[in-house]
């Protein structure tokens, strides 16, 4: 059901189920403008690898002063929780009753980006328990050690493509029918360029990186080449 169809049902005396969802959604949707706001900065901090790892070093101990504080971690934390938590339950309420490509790719992008912020936010506080700095070379590891890129390559790509995606389909349902269509491609479009660059950087395609040898022996040693 398209989203302004839900909320246009529900009123005062409309079925429980029905209030819980669009509530649910409001929520989703206030989490998501928090969170979209750290990973726009995230991923504009990831381009300044573009002028050399120094440089991305630098912009990364600058932004950590905001989003390492207590706080905001912890409000960063809660909102990745809530909001994989949350979608996946949109996801499954909403199987069977979605119609339309941008439904779907909502839906997809959504289901996406639930895994990655589940895999990649387990294995950043993992690091950091270990002692180790989740810079550059740490995204960068999994590109050098075979057969990990074929993993790798992939994980961050669609990352990439998912967020500006899920942004594109929210953009879509919220925009006047004039532009919505060309919101929407745009969005696609910088999702496979920004994903695209963002692999080739960690790839070393710009310039090359020097991996320290602690990030790299883990990756080697569940290869089986440790």
């Amino acid at each position: 059901m398209h989203p302004h169809a839900l909320k246009a049902s529900v009123g005062v005396g409309g079925p429980p189920a029905l209030r819980q969802r669009v509530a649910l959604r409001a929520l989703h949707r206030g989490s998501a403008m928090v969170l979209a706001l750290f990973v726009v900065v995230h991923l504009l901090g990831h381009l300044a690898g573009l002028a050399g790892a120094a440089a991305h070093q630098a912009v990364l101990e600058a932004l950590r002063l905001v989003y390492r504080q207590p706080v905001v971690e912890a409000l960063l934390l809660s909102c990745v929780l809530f909001q994989a938590g949350s979608g996946l339950v949109l996801l499954w309420r909403g199987r069977g009753r979605r119609r339309g490509t941008v439904a779907r790719l909502q839906a997809l992008s959504g289901g996406y980006l639930a895994l990655f912020l589940a895999i990649h936010t387990g294995a950043v506080f993992q690091a950091r328990a270990q002692g180790l700095d989740t810079n550059l070379p740490f995204a960068a590891a999994g590109m050098q050690v075979q057969p990990w890129p074929w993993f790798f390559v992939p994980y961050y790509f669609l990352a990439v493509w998912a967020f500006w995606t899920h942004v594109g389909c929210a953009l879509y349902w919220n925009l006047p029918p004039t532009v919505r269509t060309k919101a929407l491609v745009l969005a696609l479009c910088l999702g496979v360029l920004w994903g695209a660059c963002l692999v080739a950087l960690l790839a070393g395609g710009f310039h090359a990186l020097e991996i320290p040898a602690h990030y790299l022996a883990p990756l080697a040693a569940l290869a089986g080449r440790g």
